[in-house]
C-alpha cells in the first residue's frame, strides 16, 4: 500500500523542499510512522500518508529555512530528472506536473511560509481539493482558501512570464550551446533578452557567481570565457529533461560537473540558470 503511493508522496516532499535527499527522508519517516500504526484504524490510506509526508515535510522546511539564510551565493533547488513517460499521457497534466517543479516556480516558493508553501503544493501541483488540505493541515477549509489565495497572489508576484513550449526551450538550449562552445559573442546576443539574468549555485564549493548576473553583454562575455576549454573538459555534455525543461548536463570524469537550463520568453532566453554544487548533483549522477 505504500509503494503504491510513494511517487506521489516523494513529489509532494519534492515540491515542499526542493532537495531530493530532504524529501526522501521526509518519505521515509512517513514509511516508519506508517509501518508503526495501527493500520486498520485507516480508511484512506492516501489521505493519511499525504497528511504525514506534509506535516514532515513543513517541519524540515522550517528547520532549513534558518540554514539557507547562511548559504553561500544565489540557492537554487536541487534538480531532478522528470521524463514522465507513459505514466502521464494526457497533455495538460504533463504541463502541470512540469511546471509545478520548473526551476522558476520552486525558487518563488521559497518566499512562501511554510503552510503556504503546503497549500499552493497540494492544490495547484495535486488538484487536492481545499477540503482535504484543511484536514491534512489541521485548520478550517476558511483558513486554507485564504492560504491559498495569499500563496496564489505571491506566486503570480514573483514569477516571470516564461514561455513553456517544450520544442523551443530545446531549439534555444541547443542554439545556445552551439554558440557558447564555438565562441560566436553576436550569435549568443541574439539568443539573449535584453533584461536576460544568470543566476549560479555552487554553495561556494565550485566556481560561479555568487551574485545574481544581469546584461545581456556581460553574461554573454561571461559564458564564452567559462565555455573555453570545455571540450577538454568534459567527457560528456547532454541534453536531458530536467525539472520539467530540457537541460544541458555537464559530466566530467564521470559524474555530473554541473546543469545548465533557459527559460524563454518571447522567443529569447531570459534567464539562465546554473547548478554547480556538488551536493544537488548526486542525484542526477543516478540515472
Amino acid at each position: 500500500m505504500f509503494e503504491e503511493h510513494r511517487s506521489l508522496l516523494t513529489g509532494v516532499a519534492y515540491r515542499m523542499l526542493g532537495r531530493v535527499a530532504d524529501a526522501e527522508d521526509v518519505v521515509q519517516e512517513a514509511w516508519l510512522r506508517w509501518s508503526a500504526d495501527d493500520r486498520g484504524t485507516v480508511r484512506e490510506p492516501r489521505a493519511f500518508l499525504v497528511r504525514i509526508t506534509t506535516r514532515l515535510a513543513i517541519d524540515r522546511l522550517r528547520q532549513l529555512r534558518s540554514r539557507r539564510e547562511s548559504y553561500v551565493g544565489p540557492w537554487l533547488p536541487e534538480p531532478i530528472v522528470t521524463d514522465f513517460g507513459p505514466s502521464v499521457p494526457d497533455t495538460a497534466e504533463r504541463v502541470l506536473l512540469s511546471d509545478s517543479v520548473s526551476l522558476a516556480l520552486l525558487v518563488v516558493l521559497e518566499s512562501l511560509s511554510p503552510l503556504e508553501r503546503a497549500v499552493f503544493v497540494l492544490r495547484e501541483a495535486f488538484g487536492f481539493p481545499f477540503a482535504e488540505i484543511a484536514a491534512t493541515l489541521d485548520r478550517s477549509e476558511a483558513a486554507v482558501r485564504q492560504l491559498a489565495g495569499r500563496a496564489r497572489k505571491h506566486v503570480d508576484e514573483g514569477r516571470p512570464r516564461y514561455d513553456v513550449d517544450p520544442a523551443q526551450r530545446r531549439d534555444l538550449t541547443e542554439r545556445f550551446l552551439a554558440a557558447a562552445t564555438s565562441g560566436d559573442l553576436e550569435g549568443l546576443l541574439a539568443l539573449l533578452a535584453p533584461d536576460v539574468r544568470l543566476v549560479g549555485d555552487s554553495g561556494g564549493k565550485s566556481k560561479a557567481p555568487l551574485r545574481i548576473m544581469e546584461d545581456a553583454e556581460k553574461i554573454a562575455r561571461f559564458l564564452l570565457a567559462v565555455s573555453e576549454g570545455t571540450e577538454d573538459l568534459y567527457d560528456d555534455l547532454r541534453l536531458q529533461e530536467v525539472n520539467g525543461g530540457p537541460a544541458l548536463v555537464a559530466r566530467a570524469g564521470g559524474r555530473v560537473d554541473s546543469v545548465l537550463q533557459v527559460d524563454v520568453r518571447d522567443g529569447r532566453i531570459a534567464c539562465v540558470y546554473i547548478v554547480r554544487n556538488p551536493d544537488k548533483l548526486r542525484t542526477l549522477a543516478r540515472d
